[in-house]
């Protein structure tokens, strides 16, 4: 009887053990900041039909949760400064700047958030709201993860580049002028183009 009492007590514990301590554990994703220094945010727009004028953002902040293992993103989130636009070119970024275009005084930021995300034959795609001067798209990211590796200063860093497209008269940038042609100065298609590197976060 008490062999039989010991037998059952024993396969209690070690159901217990199942349960408090699966034998199959899956890492929790880790959050990666954004590395300003080391990335990206390029945008293209075509210029009087003949040429694309390119311009990027210098000032945002950003971050990934993912488990970089098992290649699932949890969140992709980030703030940009429109005030930040550089098109080399001081005349046309001031102009960028005002009511026709960014409207940096009323709305000085932009901001990403996904919403999903899924694996596909040539890396990943990343869909989320897009919010630029109080109006809110979707847009879809597709891209590649470039992988991980240490740093010399014991940081882990990551990579991705994505592209994606928006049609800029959808948050309201609807200026532009007629050339004799009868073609438009500024094209409404913006293609997007991201080179990204993040910094794992310690614990």
């Amino acid at each position: 009887m008490l062999k039989q009492t010991m037998q059952r007590w024993r396969l209690c514990v070690l159901l217990g053990a199942i349960v408090w301590f699966p034998v199959e554990s899956h890492a929790e994703p880790a959050r990666w900041n954004v590395d300003p220094e080391h990335s990206t945010i390029e945008f293209r727009v075509a210029h009087m039909l003949v040429s694309k004028t390119t311009g990027k953002f210098m000032d945002y902040t950003g971050f990934i949760d993912m488990d970089a293992e098992a290649g699932t993103v949890k969140a992709i989130e980030a703030t940009i400064k429109t005030g930040s636009v550089n098109t080399n070119h001081e005349k046309r970024d001031a102009h960028l700047r005002n009511t026709d275009f960014f409207d940096v005084e009323h709305a000085p930021t932009m901001t990403f958030k996904m919403k999903s995300y899924k694996k596909t034959a040539e890396g990943y795609a990343a869909v989320g709201d897009l919010t630029l001067r109080g109006v809110t798209k979707e847009i879809t990211l597709v891209g590649h993860y470039n992988g991980a590796a240490k740093d010399p200063w014991d940081n882990t860093r990551a990579g991705f580049s994505a592209e994606g497209k928006l049609n800029r008269k959808d948050f309201g940038m609807v200026w532009n002028k007629t050339l004799d042609s009868g073609g438009l100065v500024v094209g409404d298609e913006v293609q997007i183009r991201l080179d990204i590197e993040c910094i794992k976060a310690k614990p």
